[in-house]
């Protein structure tokens, strides 16, 4: 795979694995924190794709904007990937 594949996948994954956490944990009681491990996951996910130079600070930051404007009531997403900080 080469790096710009790599770079691609990187972020249609990060998009995804962001997607399906804020929709769980729109959808039920508790959801943030039934998923709190998951978050710090993809938290920790996204900390390292930028680490090893997959994706940018930037690119990181868009992909967590992007998916909290499409999930608002995922209060957790707004905050970004500096969430484990």
């Amino acid at each position: 795979m080469d790096e710009r594949s790599r770079h691609d996948r990187t972020i249609r994954l990060l998009g995804a694995r962001l997607e399906a956490l804020a929709a769980a944990s729109e959808r039920g009681p508790r959801g943030e924190q039934r998923l709190d491990r998951e978050i710090v996951a993809a938290v920790a996910a996204t900390r390292h794709a930028v680490a090893l130079a997959l994706i940018t600070t930037e690119e990181a930051d868009a992909v967590w904007a992007s998916v909290a404007r499409r999930h608002p009531l995922a209060r957790w997403c707004r905050l970004g990937p500096r969430l484990a900080a």
